[in-house]
């Protein structure tokens, strides 16, 4: 079964019988994945709001109208036909909500596969992109959920990091972090502290209610609630990064240091609810961070084996050092991933919890 949502109302959803094509039989080249389990977090929810602006729609076509969210799993081949895959081995990538996925493997080499079925080969090649995880170096399978919650994340924040201070942090002596809790936030918030506390100060902005796991997190230098934005100090140039895309805080951020916020930075859109338009806001105009742009441009700069050391490297330590951050919660079957879902999208997940969810029976 594949789950589908309504591209124009994501509150919408319901399940569907499976797209792979399997039972038609395989084609040559064709593989068929069957979808073990799935992290499913906020950044997901992103996909699904921007979904006709960036294209995330187009990686698993659906029915006229509806789509399916994409999401970071792992998967089993099922049934490698003449691709160059081993039935059983695990495989790690770009998953729809479903239980099979039919790939078309171009590329392969030891290390993984390139998905070349012809719907994908105009998207982002960062999401086609898939790794035998057997030949993954370092590779633990207690790892795992690890690897699908927070491995995407920490890649979007590995990039903006790199791209902050490559910009010299734009002459801003403080990074301001909205949504703080969200996963993106606290993996930015590491590396900041890690590689740059010297350079510059990382203060978090948060809910109420979340203000004391962030502050257990040790990787800000201040964390603020909401309501309080006005007790920062204005005459401080900041960049602010915003995770969750609600208008209400981008707006109060930017009113209250006016000028002095030298860029201003949309990476999610979580709360898909609370946008708005942020134009003639003083200060920066808010720019939507694409991490596949700094991808391309890295890959450029330290070619293609050198980026992926040096994320590697990043992510190994950020693993080590970050255990116990998160709690993480299993879900089984279509009750538990609708439920899962519903959940993330109105935004009652606790910061400290982590979903990975299944669609197969046993």
């Amino acid at each position: 079964m594949d789950f589908i949502v309504n591209r124009q109302d994501l509150r919408q959803c319901r399940f569907v019988p499976d797209a792979a094509g399997a039972a038609a039989g395989l084609g040559a080249g064709r593989a068929t994945l069957r979808v073990e389990s799935f992290a499913f977090t906020a950044n997901n929810v992103t996909y699904g709001a921007v979904g006709e602006m960036i294209g995330y729609w187009k990686f698993f076509p659906a029915e006229e109208g509806w789509g399916r969210i994409p999401v970071w799993g792992v998967a089993v081949v099922e049934d490698p036909g003449d691709s160059g895959l081993a039935a059983g081995e695990r495989i790690y990538g770009y998953l729809p909500m479903s239980q099979r996925l039919v790939v078309e493997p171009a590329r392969v080499t030891a290390r993984g596969f390139v998905d070349g079925a012809a719907h994908r080969r105009e998207l982002p090649p960062v999401y086609n992109q898939y790794t035998r995880l057997a030949a993954e170096p370092g590779y633990d399978p207690r790892d795992e959920d690890a690897l699908m919650l927070l491995r995407p994340l920490f890649a979007t924040a590995f990039l903006l990091d790199d791209f902050i201070a490559d910009s010299g942090f734009f002459g801003a002596t403080s990074v301001v972090l909205a949504s703080a809790s969200s996963k993106t936030a606290f993996s930015l918030a590491y590396l900041l502290a890690k590689n740059r506390r010297d350079a510059c100060k990382v203060i978090g902005l948060t809910s109420p209610g979340n203000v004391a796991f962030v502050e257990r997190l040790g990787c800000y230098d201040r964390v603020v609630p909401y309501p309080d934005i006005a007790s920062l100090p204005a005459a401080e140039p900041i960049v602010l990064v915003d995770m969750a895309g609600n208008h209400d805080v981008t707006r109060a951020v930017h009113q209250h240091y006016g000028a002095n916020v030298k860029y201003s930075c949309q990476v999610g859109l979580t709360h898909w609810e609370k946008g708005g338009d942020t134009g003639g806001l003083p200060g920066a105009p808010p720019t939507f961070f694409f991490a596949p742009s700094q991808i391309e441009k890295r890959t450029k700069d330290w070619g293609a084996d050198g980026f992926q050391a040096r994320l590697a490297a990043a992510w190994r330590g950020f693993l080590d050092g970050t255990k116990g951050w998160l709690r993480v919660v299993h879900g089984r079957g279509p009750a538990a991933v609708e439920r899962a879902y519903l959940e993330t999208l109105e935004g009652r997940v606790k910061p400290d919890q982590g979903l990975v969810l299944s669609l197969q029976d046993g």
